[in-house]
């Protein structure tokens, strides 16, 4: 009875019924003396309330972001862009599930090659422009096409025929089934746009549906934004104001969360991670997901063109000692695939490749040769400690005869000057929620994200298969081969998964589970949390 009438307690705080000190004294009575300050604290956290300036630092920041999603690809862009100011058709929740955002419903036919999504009414832009399908069809439209060169042009071009019934509904056609099709619609570069009257969308004005609207954005800098008192979903978009600030450097964020310069931070320092643990109002949040490191190889490039070479590689990096080193124990060990053990389909069968490096000499050997000199360049913009664990990488592979130098480069337009730009470089995948979009947007050959510009004629032709399985045991050993090959024969070396690691002043309220598959409730605090 007492557990029956402390929920009771519970949602009458939940409601504004009650506060903190009649909670406790109720509490108290009922012989919940010792766990009422945590008992009331669930239910106050389970409270969104508005009000407040939430202030939020975050990395990956560079002067050349936009506002257009295409172009869309690290964290402040992402927690900016798809977290606060516009919506996708769907989102994925702290679950890894997706649900319809913009969309109401969406209703797939038996083979799963048609979808008919039908859109939310009511829901209006910033500008006070009602959501219609035409804006739907403009904004996938924009990533796909020969001059197109959004990031997400693979993941658009998969989506197959698109077209209108009526001003709420919209068709896809594609040209095999895909049962994961909804989860390819929350890619945060599909975010919906206000078209007008040409089909044309004016990214840079900034007009969405999200929660917040654009009051001031420098790019590189900071960005700042109002509640949109209009907004769709009840319960989000809490904050009267936001104001996000550029932190590139790890050290400057945690210094920033440790004075209350900020609220929240993405990505702390993991090496002073457990010092502000101890700090009395921060809360260190971690959340398993998808996030991984890569070094990737241009497989069209000597030496990379040689599989013995790249085997060489993978069998060079202790792994063990990265998980420890790097990450201090705040994730798990890679095994150069992209699928995560918390994920479907993930190879757990798979033999986990160790540091050998008696192997990496044989597979150099192999290759013809004895030793070998490479260039890396690696920036702390890739992942927190880039630069010190690509040193350590350098040195773990020494003793097998190659000698790797490690270029330091600037954090600021490391996406657009470095990765993909030269033969060999330090990267980050936050992942996808679903095998086949993971393989889809990162692995599949011409893919414009495809970063070892990996080609691989029997991953294609499983990739395609595996897409429009509906039977699970054939979708599984189909996906397990896949990581196979990746293993195997794939162009990067992918030496660990990375927790997300954050952090919050216990002043803001939150979902009692987070979203894993992006950084800071899946790039989404900016929408789903509150001041208690």
């Amino acid at each position: 009875m007492s557990d029956y009438e402390i929920e009771k307690l519970q949602k009458r705080v939940t409601s504004g019924g009650i506060g903190r000190r009649e909670f406790l004294q109720a509490a108290t009575a009922l012989g919940f003396a010792a766990s009422a300050p945590m008992l009331f604290s669930q239910a106050a956290y389970a409270t969104p309330k508005k009000g407040g300036v939430y202030r939020v630092g975050l990395g990956g920041a560079n002067t050349g972001d936009i506002l257009d999603p295409a172009d869309n690809g690290d964290t402040f862009m992402i927690n900016m862009n798809q977290g606060a100011v516009r919506n996708a058709l769907v989102e994925v929740n702290a679950n890894g599930e997706a649900l319809p955002e913009l969309a109401e419903s969406l209703e797939p036919t038996a083979d799963a090659k048609k979808w008919v999504v039908k859109l939310r009414k009511g829901v209006t832009f910033h500008s006070g422009k009602s959501l219609d399908a035409d804006d739907v069809i403009a904004s996938l439209e924009h990533h796909r096409g020969e001059d197109s060169v959004s990031d997400a042009k693979s993941v658009a071009e998969s989506m197959g025929k698109i077209s209108k019934d009526g001003p709420n509904t919209v068709i896809f056609e594609l040209e095999s089934g895909n049962a994961d099709f909804p989860f390819l619609l929350s890619d945060y570069h599909m975010l919906i746009g206000a078209a007008d009257k040409s089909g044309k969308i004016d990214w840079a004005g900034g007009d969405g549906t999200g929660a917040y609207s654009v009051k001031s954005f420098e790019p590189g800098v900071r960005a700042e934004l109002l509640r949109n008192p209009d907004y769709f979903k009840e319960g989000r978009g809490n904050f009267d104001e936001v104001k996000i600030t550029a932190i590139n450097d790890a050290a400057a964020r945690m210094n920033a969360m440790v004075t209350g310069q900020v609220d929240a931070i993405a990505r702390c320092d993991l090496k002073t991670a457990a010092l502000l643990e101890r700090k009395p109002g921060v809360d260190v949040l971690q959340t398993q997901g998808t996030k991984h490191f890569t070094y990737p190889m241009d497989v069209r490039s000597a030496p990379f063109d040689n599989n013995h070479v790249r085997m060489a590689l993978k069998y060079g990096i202790d792994r063990e000692a990265f998980v420890k080193t790097v990450l201090r124990g705040y994730g798990s060990l890679g095994n150069d695939h992209p699928i995560s053990s918390a994920q479907n389909y993930h190879a757990a069968d798979l033999p986990q490749r160790v540091y050998d490096l008696d192997k990496a000499k044989w597979h150099l050997a192999q290759a013809g040769l004895s030793s070998l000199d490479l260039e890396i360049s690696a920036s702390d913009a890739a992942f927190t400690g880039a630069v010190d664990a690509t040193q350590l990488y350098a040195e773990q592979i020494k003793a097998a005869g190659i000698n790797i130098q490690v270029n330091r480069a600037s954090p600021d337009g490391y996406w657009n000057n470095v990765w993909m730009k030269v033969p060999w470089s330090a990267s980050y995948w936050s992942g996808r929620p679903t095998a086949d979009w993971m393989f889809t947007i990162g692995y599949k050959a011409g893919g414009n994200w495809t970063e070892s510009q990996w080609n691989n004629a029997r991953f294609e032709e499983l990739l395609v298969a595996g897409r429009a399985e509906l039977d699970e045991s054939k979708r599984r050993e189909i996906y397990i081969e896949m990581q196979t090959i990746i293993h195997n024969e794939g162009g990067s070396v992918i030496p660990c998964f990375a927790n997300n690691v954050d952090a919050a002043s216990s002043k803001l309220g939150r979902p009692e589970q987070l979203a894993g598959n992006w950084e800071l409730d899946g790039s989404r605090s900016i929408e789903r949390w509150w001041f208690t």
